[in-house]
């Protein structure tokens, strides 16, 4: 008995080391009935493999009965935390350490960051997904590629980008995390088609090519990572408009996570992301963790199919956005669509009576043009929270009576706000992680 357990074992193995890829996203444009059944059927191998191989959810799973599932019986199974995943780490371990080809950490923007291990198919997978997101995006193979972005510091987006761009047949420049100057240097040398970063910073680049006489017109595509563009509606955020004045058209917003290796790019739609239809099934659940139609406002929940290395089964992003509940797009493709993400769980906000996310305050302050750079502090106990905007600005006649006066008139919320020096707002907005941090929480419980 135990001999056989151990041949299914190493068969699921070998099946899933084997995995063909659909480059082309052939399944991404079938008619939304076969897409559900191909989902079924890679989801039922991915809990198979789970529970052959990982510690965690044979536990996890031992008293439920083994027996197929639909993509609407998933929610019967429990969903796992970014705490579960954290306290018992190495037991989400589905691998023995030979087969480990890389480990990287979580950027631990919300909490300690943590170890996720991943398999030479998992980065096989890796690149297909983001080779997907960018033709999607319209990149198109033989284009230039800038990453501003580093691909080192156990940093596995950057990798992935990297992996996609080459899977995809187009050419990566990897000048990284690097200054404006840089960048503008790289571009009159290279003439890139696109550019890989964070929406803030490329905005930052536009508005410094062009007060050098730079032609930006080459640039096709933005790959947007890290920050939204988008609002509840689907219109462009202030910053999003920004980036419109410098590259009209370009911006395409991505959105994932390093334990779920799988991203949910703008198509060129640019009407929420797709996730490849293969690679993850998608849920919106309430509070109570209970799934949510098409339209309402929860948190996201992914299961990334394929995942060899440290697979998850209702994985809880601790995001916060919604399915769009058009199943077809404009582009042709037929898989859900995620909104923007309009928050973090960990960080909703509750001043005054009034409940929000961080996004709500980073919306007005990238609508004012002499607002160079902010972050904001939040104190306060679990009853009532106090927040506190810090500023650089660009003329001195944008002051902190006028920002908070703004503030107020959208958000309809005084919050105290403090001019700092740009060099101490960025010096503690790329502190502490790879991505820029804007938020810092010194709330009690």
């Amino acid at each position: 008995m135990a001999s056989a357990c151990f041949r299914r074992v190493l068969r699921l193995r070998k099946r899933c080391r084997n995995m063909d890829f659909d480059v082309n996203g052939r399944l991404d444009f079938a008619e939304p009935e076969a897409i559900r059944a191909e989902q079924t059927r890679l989801l039922n191998a991915h809990l198979e493999y789970c529970r052959a191989n990982s510690p965690y959810y044979r536990r996890i799973l031992s008293e439920r009965p083994d027996r197929p599932v639909t993509l609407e019986t998933l929610a019967e199974l429990p969903l796992t935390g970014k705490s579960d995943f954290a306290a018992h780490n190495n037991e989400f371990l589905a691998v023995p350490p030979e087969e480990i080809a890389d480990i990287s950490f979580t950027s631990g923007t919300t909490g300690k960051p943590c170890r996720i291990c991943y398999t030479a198919s998992d980065l096989n997978r890796l690149g297909y997904n983001d080779a997907k997101g960018f033709l999607a995006a319209g990149i198109r193979p033989g284009d230039r590629v800038l990453l501003t972005c580093t691909v080192d510091r156990c940093f596995i987006a950057g990798l992935a980008y990297y992996s996609g761009v080459i899977k995809m047949g187009a050419a990566a420049i990897r000048n990284g995390l690097n200054t404006l100057e840089s960048h503008a240097e790289i571009m009159r040398l290279s003439h890139p088609e696109a550019i890989v970063g964070v929406p803030s910073f490329l905005a930052k680049l536009g508005e410094y090519l062009v007060s050098t006489g730079y032609d930006c017109s080459s640039v096709r595509t933005l790959v947007c990572i890290g920050e939204p563009l988008r609002d509840r509606s689907l219109s462009l955020t202030p910053l999003g408009r920004k980036l419109e004045r410098f590259f009209p058209g370009a911006a395409h917003s991505t959105y994932a996570s390093s334990e779920i290796v799988t991203s949910f790019t703008e198509c060129s739609a640019r009407a929420g992301g797709h996730p490849p239809a293969d690679l993850a099934v998608v849920e919106i659940v309430d509070p109570d963790g209970h799934p949510l139609p098409p339209g309402k406002v929860g948190e996201v929940v992914v299961t990334p199919l394929r995942v060899t290395g440290m697979p998850l089964i209702r994985f809880r992003t601790g995001d916060v956005s919604f399915l769009i509940p058009e199943e077809h797009c404009a582009c042709g493709r037929n898989t859900r669509r995620l909104g923007p993400i309009l928050g973090r769980k960990a960080q909703m906000l509750k001043i005054r009576g009034t409940t929000l996310f961080p996004n709500s305050f980073f919306t007005v302050l990238d609508s004012l043009e002499d607002v160079a750079d902010y972050y904001m502090e939040v104190s306060g106990s679990a009853l009532s929270d106090e927040a506190r905007v810090f500023a650089a600005v660009r003329d001195p006649g944008c002051t902190a009576q006028f920002i908070s006066e703004q503030l107020y008139k959208r958000i309809r919320i005084h919050v105290p706000v403090e001019i700092i020096p740009l060099e101490t707002a960025r010096a503690k907005i790329s502190r502490q992680s790879r991505k820029p941090v804007r938020f810092f929480d010194f709330r009690t419980p």
